[in-house]
């Protein structure tokens, strides 16, 4: 399968995280062991069962747009 993953270099470190995979995130000294933390990360998150109990359910939840359309803007708090 293959997953995105948003990578980027930051001061000295490559950092990265899957969008598709919440919680598989790393951070390694090298673009290749980066992308082979990440792959670790995806493969146990994958294998790990996450049981539900009885009284508990799974739902869907609508969240509105979040109205930037990928450009960060800072505004100043108020004094």
């Amino acid at each position: 399968m293959k997953y995105r993953a948003i990578i980027k270099q930051s001061d000295g470190w490559w950092i990265g995280w899957l969008v598709d995979l919440p919680g598989v995130n790393a951070q390694e000294r090298t673009k290749r062991r980066l992308i082979e933390s990440l792959q670790i990360g995806a493969q146990d998150m994958l294998a790990t069962q996450v049981p539900f109990e009885p009284e508990t359910s799974m739902t869907l939840i609508d969240v509105p747009d979040a109205g930037w359309h990928g450009e960060w803007r800072l505004t100043p708090e108020p004094a």
